[in-house]
C-alpha cells in the first residue's frame, strides 16, 4: 500500500484535510464574531459548522490511516476574524462552501480517473452532504441580504433551521479511531 502514497488522490485528500481544518477555524472565527455581537443563533450555527468541518477532516485522516497511506497534519491557512457586516461574513463563508464543493468534486474525479473505487465511494458521501451545505449557505446569504440591518430576522431564520437538523448525518464515513468507534458508525 505504501506505493499509493504519491498517487494524486492521496495528495488531494491531504490538501483537503488542510482545507477542512482551515475552514473549521474560519467558522470558529465567525462564531466568535457573532458571539461578541450577542447573536447566539448565528454563533451556534458557526460553532456547529466549525465542528462539522473538523469532524470531516478527522474522517479523511481515518480513511488515509485505514488505507495505510501517509498522513500529514500541517498548519492551516490564514482565517479572517473581522467583517464589516453580516452580509460580508455570510458571503465569505458562502465562497468557502463553493470552493469546498469544487475541491470535493476534483477529489472524486481524481479517484475515478485512477480507478480508485474505494476513494470514489468515500468522496461520494462528502459530495452528497456538500450539496445541502452549499444550498444552506446560499439561502443564508439571501436571508442576510434581505434582513439588511435587522439581524434578529437572521436569528429567527437560524432558530427555525436549527430545530429540524439531525445531529449526525446518516451513512457518514467513520471518524478517526479513539474518538468514536468505527463500528458505531
Amino acid at each position: 500500500m505504501a506505493g499509493l502514497s504519491e498517487e494524486p488522490f492521496a495528495r488531494l485528500l491531504r490538501d483537503q484535510i488542510r482545507f477542512e481544518l482551515t475552514t473549521s477555524q474560519q467558522y470558529l472565527a465567525l462564531a466568535v464574531y457573532y458571539d461578541a455581537a450577542k447573536l447566539p443563533r448565528s454563533a451556534a450555527h458557526a460553532y456547529r459548522r466549525s465542528e462539522d468541518n473538523r469532524t470531516d477532516a478527522l474522517r479523511m485522516i481515518g480513511y488515509l490511516l485505514d488505507r495505510e497511506l501517509p498522513v500529514e497534519v500541517a498548519g492551516i491557512d490564514p482565517v479572517r476574524s473581522e467583517f464589516a457586516s453580516s452580509q460580508e461574513a455570510a458571503a465569505h463563508l458562502c465562497a468557502l462552501e463553493s470552493e469546498r464543493s469544487d475541491r470535493l468534486t476534483d477529489l472524486a474525479q481524481q479517484a475515478r480517473r485512477a480507478n480508485d473505487y474505494l476513494g470514489e465511494q468515500f468522496t461520494g458521501w462528502f459530495l452528497e452532504k456538500q450539496i445541502e451545505e452549499l444550498a444552506r449557505a446560499n439561502t443564508l446569504v439571501t436571508v442576510v441580504e434581505r434582513a439588511g440591518d435587522n439581524l434578529f430576522d437572521i436569528e429567527e431564520f437560524l432558530a427555525r433551521e436549527q430545530s429540524g437538523r439531525p445531529a449526525q448525518p446518516t451513512g457518514a464515513p467513520p471518524r478517526i479511531p479513539g474518538i468514536v468507534s468505527r463500528s458505531a458508525s
